[in-house]
């Protein structure tokens, strides 16, 4: 198996970023955009102001999958991190999504975040959830029937969150 190299998204990644972001979307179970997301839409998502992409990619011909990492909050909450993944379809359950996770927490650290919250993990997509678990992610609420899935209609969704270094050591 080749090398899995993950590294900033460019611009000539779009191209590739665009059919996973509509097949993942399309499918109406993990994420709450709307299946008519135009590509302009899409695009803004992962290279607007303020948002750092990056991808993972097979060699120099396949990205298998892709993040952005963000403040969730402005000013008095910019110090808490969230991020965004998709994994193509054809390369998951084979680790892509763990390494993009491991990577993302170690940019949020270098770019120093104190701290990482994802507002909406769908609670029946269970790679996620167990994912994020693994890699020290605590589900502190849990948000009532608020994703209208697919195929299984209104279902919970999780926010959790992880600190990601000592408050202690961290200016204020």
């Amino acid at each position: 198996m080749k090398e899995i190299d993950i590294r900033p998204a460019q611009e000539a990644d779009f191209d590739a970023m665009w059919p996973i972001f509509q097949t993942l979307v399309a499918a109406g179970d993990t994420y709450t955009f709307p299946a008519d997301t135009t590509r302009e839409a899409c695009h803004a998502y992962w290279f607007g102001p303020g948002v750092q992409s990056y991808v993972a990619v097979m060699g120099s011909e396949r990205l298998l999958g892709m993040y952005k990492l963000v403040a969730n909050q402005p000013g008095h909450g910019s110090h808490v991190a969230n991020a965004s993944f998709m994994v193509d379809p054809a390369a998951q359950g084979v680790g892509v999504g763990r390494m993009l996770g491991v990577h993302c927490m170690e940019e949020a650290r270098r770019a120093g975040y104190l701290a990482m919250q994802f507002n909406f993990v769908v609670s029946t997509n269970l790679g996620a959830v167990t994912l994020w678990k693994k890699l020290g992610f605590s589900i502190v609420a849990t948000l009532p029937l608020a994703y209208r899935h697919a195929h299984l209609g209104y279902v919970d969704a999780y926010v959790m969150y992880q600190l990601l270094s000592d408050p202690m050591q961290w200016p204020a």
